[in-house]
């Protein structure tokens, strides 16, 4: 195959290992090395090819394998004849014939291949359609999907119960005056004084839910781009531009809700709270990151990030990120407080003994379990992106995941908070932020158990960057999810104290 214009060929290997079915065109250009990679994860081995702005990833595992691997792949350099330009897939009843001149590639084997014409009725748009349809992993991810569906009807039938009999009939008799027994109070309503007492450290509060705000609407607008295609699986760095942009431009409304909140829970010191919410939380991000990538550096790593980058991204913080923080910060003290439904009294009221479950700690364990649930499947496979050499392609089912996390946090708060609340505690504001954020603390154990049980990492320095890493995607999922229960249960509260004759 002297020219690129000879007919295309599409090349599967031998010896039964379900690498077929793929279709590649060849061009005879100057040799290339091809990289064949062991994934960390002993069960499989895979190799990938860079085309196109599309990748071909080939994965045996053996529990998708009807036969054996050719050989162990090792981290080896195997000199290919032919460049691999773009790709399709054989159908099963094509007949298969040997290639003329592919050489010896895998350890010896010879490569066979099957006759192949473009298909040029595949768009370019569409050209993941195939993959994503035939992988094995789509069964997985409709099964996890419909897994969190269930824990969704199961809140929200728990929440619906609650808003639609007992609110009703503890609100009808709450405002029944003219009854007896209307004023002897009980129960949520009992604290109604104090349910909108400012909380202890509200300053570290309204920071954490600036910056949860701004991680929420970055998340958002991410995953909803990379649904509509503009975020690209191959384009390698696409999906963490993105993301990094969007922080870096979200600062306005994170400086908007920390200084709103900051001011309704009465505090003073606006500079200290506008400066803990440009700085805090990405300071300690960029301190982690900093810290791992000069481990890289030690280590003579290609994959660290170059000193021009890092100062890059520090003029985008201090550039442009900082100011915008400031200006939102502004318009939010220019706000008036947000307004509460019922006054608070002067003196605070005393909480009644608590049942071990509705003590706070419990009740903060308890409270990230389900939304745990909802997300342990989709978390195996954004794992097994980033540490196993596999490709996370299923933007869509992450988008539902989210959404499905989303209602579960907010529900599984609601309902806690309303237990809490009739049991006379009146202390909500940061056990509503810490109960759907405890999930993070799930997420780091899981993550503790795929290091063990999936990994083989060997060094020191690989473990101190896996927990490190992973130490920031906790401080995210904190943030993000923490804020999501807070605003959740701060609409409940106020829904609820709003429709009762306080006198």
């Amino acid at each position: 195959m002297a020219r690129t214009s000879r007919l295309a060929e599409c090349a599967t290997a031998v010896n039964k290992t379900n690498l077929g079915r793929r279709l590649l065109m060849l061009t005879c250009m100057k040799p290339r090395l091809l990289r064949l990679q062991k994934s960390t994860n002993d069960s499989a081995w895979g190799m990938g090819v860079g085309l196109a702005k599309c990748t071909v990833k080939g994965m045996v595992e053996r529990e998708y394998s009807g036969g054996k691997p050719v050989h162990r792949v090792t981290m080896k350099e195997i000199l290919s004849t032919h460049f691999f330009h773009s790709f399709d897939f054989c159908k099963d009843d094509i007949e298969r014939r040997p290639s003329e001149n592919l050489g010896q590639v895998l350890f010896g084997e010879r490569i066979e291949t099957s006759p192949y014409k473009e298909n040029n009725a595949i768009k370019w748009a569409s050209r993941w359609d195939y993959i994503l349809v035939s992988m094995p992993h789509t069964n997985i991810q409709w099964f996890s999907i419909m897994n969190s569906l269930v824990i969704v009807l199961f809140l929200s039938g728990m929440v619906a119960m609650i808003m639609l009999r007992t609110l009703h009939k503890d609100i009808a008799r709450y405002n029944q005056v003219d009854q007896e027994d209307a004023q002897e109070e009980s129960g949520w309503k009992q604290v109604h004084g104090d349910v909108f007492r400012p909380p202890r450290k509200g300053m570290l509060l309204s920071v954490f839910l600036g910056q949860g705000t701004q991680i929420f609407i970055m998340t958002f607008i991410t995953l909803f781009l990379a649904c509509l295609g503009f975020l690209s699986p191959a384009n390698r760095g696409a999906l963490m531009t993105c993301s990094v942009v969007l922080w870096v431009l979200l600062g306005t409304p994170a400086g908007y809700v920390s200084a709103r909140l900051y001011k309704t829970f009465g505090g003073e010191k606006w500079k200290t709270n506008v400066l803990l919410t440009a700085l805090l939380c990405p300071g300690i991000v960029f301190a982690d990151f900093f810290l791992m990538n000069l481990i890289l550096w030690v280590e003579g790593s290609s994959a660290a990030i170059p000193f021009g980058t890092l100062v890059a991204i520090l003029a985008l913080w201090f550039g442009i990120s900082v100011p915008l923080t400031f200006i939102g910060a502004y318009f939010g003290f220019k706000k008036p407080a947000i307004e509460q439904p019922v006054r608070t009294n002067q003196i605070p009221r005393q909480i009644p003994e608590q049942s071990f479950f509705t003590k706070p700690i419990p009740g903060i364990v308890m409270g990230g379990i389900l939304p745990f649930g909802c997300i342990f499947i989709q978390l195996f496979f954004i794992l097994n992106s980033i540490w196993s050499h596999q490709m996370y392609y299923m933007f869509g089912f992450l988008f539902l995941v989210f959404i499905i996390l989303l209602i579960t946090c907010s529900e599984a708060t609601i309902l806690l908070c309303y237990f809490h609340l009739c049991a006379e505690d009146y202390h909500w504001w940061w056990r509503s932020f810490l109960t759907s954020g405890f999930t993070a603390a799930y997420l780091f154990v899981y993550a503790f158990h795929y290091f063990f049980s999936k990994l083989q990492i060997v060094g020191a320095a690989s473990t101190i960057l896996y927990f490190g890493y992973t130490s920031i995607m906790v401080l995210i999922f904190f943030l993000f999810t923490g804020t999501i229960g807070f605003f959740a249960c701060f609409w409940f509260v106020n829904k609820i104290y709003s429709v009762v004759k306080v006198d």
